[in-house]
Parts: structure tokens; sequence; C-alpha cells
């Protein structure tokens, strides 16, 4: 009977793992033992993926590694910088000057996913967010995390800042392993910042059997992402989810991974170790979800560059140029319009635009009513305006 009921138990599993991968379209993810490192299971864990606000577990790894040495403590009070106020949502809403805590900003970012204060820290530990970022690539490759590279403290759309599913659960593996004294972080609900209670995003860790928390993550480019740690009959797991189309998917997707990995874990061969599986990356990002404009890298802020509108072809192109180089400009770009515009005057157009980018973005030159890329310009902008929204979509 015992053995009826362990065979029902594997095939249980089996069938759990099987419906996660029929059911769902592309994805990575990575299931391990926490207690000794064995995978369970693995889709694609080594395809390299954007990570999005996964990207936060490595601010609160470098921030817990240096409060465990002794650099910061919990209620050293920090500054918000201009940067810092500035940053999309998801966020505390920091103005600049304001101050918090080392703890509240740990909190706001586990609970709130909070990208100024992710920034707060790491100009507080790293002087700028650049540097900061150089630090978290290079502790990335000390634990292992070959495939992983760092441009930023939050997970804000970049093209180089790239990760694997194998990578980030190794990171949630060593923060567990590491710090068990601040691992408690990861399990809260709800933080009170300036006499308001803040509750958290994170779906799993408030509604899993056994659930001690991690990170969620969200951009166009990588889907929804997870990383989920818990317990259960003594046993503890680490999984990671990269690119569910939904929300709701990469919550189901986990507690169907997780479900299965704790009804395996007799069945599991020792040799299947996170530490000794491949590392070798495979391809570029896949860009999940139909939204924002590719993976492009942080825009350039609107006050330090010129954008014109001069024909082409007998079309309106757009033109982006950076202040800095504005000496490298050529001269067709101030040429006269082939296709109805007025003829620019060359000695004024130049010094005019660099007035105008540190003030706004504005077409260079009057576009007549009739002309017939009139309406292709404003399509143009119209696209332009909703990029930008949609590049700031909420990290979740």
């Amino acid at each position: 009977m015992t053995k009826v009921k362990l065979a029902l138990l594997i095939l249980n599993a089996v069938w759990l793992f099987a419906v996660s991968e029929v059911s769902y379209g592309r994805h990575a993810a990575i299931i391990i033992d926490a207690d000794n490192g064995n995978v369970l299971h693995e889709v694609e864990a080594t395809q390299s993926w954007y990570p999005a606000s996964l990207t936060k577990l490595m601010t609160l790894y470098m921030t817990f590694d240096a409060l465990k040495a002794g650099q910061i403590h919990l209620h050293d009070s920090m500054t918000a910088s201009t940067h810092a106020s500035q940053q999309p949502n998801s966020k505390l809403g920091l103005r600049r000057g304001e101050h918090l805590t080392v703890e509240d900003a740990i909190l706001a970012i586990i609970t709130r996913s909070a990208n100024d204060a992710s920034v707060v820290l790491a100009e507080h530990l790293g002087s700028t967010e650049e540097n900061f970022a150089a630090n978290m690539t290079a502790k990335a490759h000390s634990l292992g995390m070959y495939n992983t590279h760092f441009m930023n403290a939050t997970g804000l759309p970049n093209n180089w800042q790239v990760t694997t599913s194998r990578d980030m659960a190794v990171l949630a593996w060593k923060a567990q392993r590491n710090f068990p004294e601040y691992y408690h972080y990861f399990a809260a609900h709800s933080f009170n910042f300036k006499g308001t209670e803040l509750r958290g995003i994170n779906k799993f860790t408030a509604s899993y059997p056994g659930a001690e928390g991690m990170k969620t993550g969200f951009t166009c480019g990588s889907g929804f992402n997870l990383i989920g740690a818990a317990h259960q009959n003594g046993k503890h797991l680490i999984g990671v989810v990269m690119g569910g189309m939904t929300s709701k998917e990469r919550y189901q997707l986990m507690m169907q991974k997780m479900d299965a990995g704790f009804a395996n874990l007799t069945n599991v061969d020792s040799a299947r170790n996170i530490n000794t599986m491949s590392t070798t990356s495979a391809g570029s990002p896949p860009y999940q979800l139909d939204c924002g404009n590719g993976a492009a890298t942080h825009a350039i802020p609107a006050s330090s560059r010129i954008v014109n509108y001069t024909p082409k072809h007998k079309n309106i192109s757009r033109i982006k140029t950076n202040v800095r180089g504005i000496n490298t400009v050529r001269p067709k770009i101030v040429a006269r319009a082939k296709s109805g515009i007025k003829p620019i005057n060359k000695s004024k157009v130049l010094p005019k635009a660099i007035k105008q980018a540190k003030v706004s973005v504005k077409p260079a030159g009057k576009l007549p009513a009739k002309s017939k890329n009139f309406h292709k310009v404003k399509t143009d902008l119209k696209a332009a305006a909703k990029t930008k929204s949609a590049q700031k979509v909420a990290l979740h």
C-alpha cells in the first residue's frame, strides 16, 4: 500500500510539471532544494532574460552585506537625491532632500518594489547608481552568477541588464544562507512609512502555504517575474519564474512548480545540483509582452537632448542628438525642406536648438497645414508619447 501511495505521489508530481509546461507559453524557471542546492525542476534555466525588479534582490544583498560588515546600520538616515526622487513607479514618492532609514528602504523595496528607495540605497552605498551597479555585477560574478550583468539598482529597462533564472536562484539561495539575521524581512506583508501603512504587492508571500517571501518583477521586456521561497514539512524550496504573460500566470506557475517540487523531494538525482549545472547562457533575452518599445536603454532626459524634424526622401524624419555632441551635427540636419517647409536659417537654428533643449523638446521649423507629411509627424509624436508612457509602467 505504501508503494502504491508513493507511486501516485510521483505521478502527481510529474503531472503537475507537465500541466505547467502545456498550459503556459514560453517562460524560464527553476526550483531548487534550499537545503542542498539540488535542482528539482528547470525550464530554460540558463536562457538569458531581463530581470526587471528581481534586480532589487541584488540591491538588497549588497545592503545586507554592508550591514553585516558594519559599514552601515539599520537606523542610519539617508537623503533622497534629485535622481532618486525622479524615478518612475513603483515608488514611495520621495522628494529631493527627504530622509528615510536603511530599514525603511529595505521594507519599501520588499513590499512595494520602490524604485526611489532602491536608488537612495545605491547612492548611499556606491556614491552613484552607476558605480553601485558595477559593484553589483562584480558581486554577482563572485557568487557564481556568471550570466548576470547589472546597469542599475532598480531593474528599469536596459539592453545590458540581463540574467538567467538559474543565476537568480543562486542569488536567492545565497541571500538566505548568508544573511539569516536579515532574511525575515522578505516575509513582510506591509510596513509603516511616516504614519501610513503600505501593503505588500507580493501575492505569493501572502497566500502560499509556508511562503517565506522574496521578490516580484515586471517590465514589458521581461514579462511577469517572481522569486519565491517556502517551507513545508521541514523542507525548504526556492523557485524562480521569469516571463509570465500576466501577473496571475506567474503566481500560478510558481505555485504549481512549488507543489510539484515538495511532492517530488524523495526522488531527486543528487548529482543534479545548481552549483554543477551548466552555466552557458543561451542567446539574447526574449521580449515577452506587446508593450513598451523593445528593451531600450533608459531614455536621455528631455532637458539634455534635441529633437528636430527635417525632410528626408520627401518624408519628415525625427533626428535625435545629444546636446553634448551638437558640434558633430551635419549641415543637412538644417537643410531646406523639400516638402514645403520654409527655409531654415542655419546661423540661428543650432543656438536656438540648444536653448530649446534646456526647456522642452519641440519640432524645429513650422509644418504647413497642407503638407502631406503633417499627419505623419503628428502620428510619430503620439507614438513617442505612448512609448514613453509604457516604459514607465510599474515594475511589480
